[in-house]
């Protein structure tokens, strides 16, 4: 445990980013499988589905959450899927 005062204001802001950050992955990869669901049951939904999808990924990648080739990996996958599928 900390002593220094710095140093236990850190350890509360990096608890609260991280269980910030959490909740963020954690919506994302929902929204992944959502759409992924929606492709391999050619929902007509599927294309908004990737869409939401795409979004949150980009976001995620503005806030650091993936890493910018992560997140154009992803979106590509998806996107590669869906017009397979169409």
């Amino acid at each position: 445990m900390p002593n220094i005062k710095s140093a236990k204001k850190r350890v509360l802001v990096s608890k609260a980013n991280y269980e910030r950050n959490k909740a963020y992955r954690s919506a994302l990869r929902t929204a992944i499988k959502k759409a992924d669901a929606a492709i391999e049951a050619n929902s007509p939904e599927a294309a908004e589905a990737v869409k939401v999808a795409v979004k949150k990924i980009d976001q995620a990648a503005v806030k650091g959450i993936l890493h910018t080739n992560n997140a154009a990996r992803k979106k590509s996958n998806l996107v590669n899927r869906l017009n397979a599928k169409a």
